[in-house]
């Protein structure tokens, strides 16, 4: 099976999202960062079943959330933060919430990621 059959279609994709939960984490792992990709906005209907899929390979998938972390979309990274912040242990990405926390870029504090960021430090 080509595993990229996995990776939703459109954000009413229900049906390939069900698919998913029938495969380990090694399978799925080449289109993490496509999947983690839905999570740009929390508000699109497939987003919330996906990231609930994605939350217990939390550990699994810290370099990509790190490369989204260090990126420019701040709305993206919001939305990690919300969705993976209290349940990330990865020293990586703990020090780049840190940084968010106290020294974030004028887009990071416009888009309120700092805010997120000092929560989940005050956890």
């Amino acid at each position: 099976m080509d595993i990229k059959t996995l990776i939703p279609k459109d954000k009413f994709d229900f049906e390939t999202v069900e698919k998913l939960t029938k495969y380990s984490f090694k399978d799925i792992e080449p289109i993490v960062p496509d999947l983690l990709e839905w999570l740009q906005d929390i508000n699109w209907p497939i987003s919330q079943p996906i990231a609930e899929f994605l939350i217990p390979f939390s550990e699994e998938i810290a370099p990509e959330i790190l490369k989204i972390l260090k990126g420019k979309d701040e709305i993206w990274k919001y939305w990690i933060l919300t969705t993976f912040g209290k349940n990330i242990k990865n020293e990586l990405v703990l020090q780049e919430i840190n940084r968010i926390a106290k020294n974030p870029t004028q887009d990071e504090i416009d888009e309120g990621v700092d805010e997120i960021a000092n929560e989940i430090n005050d956890n």
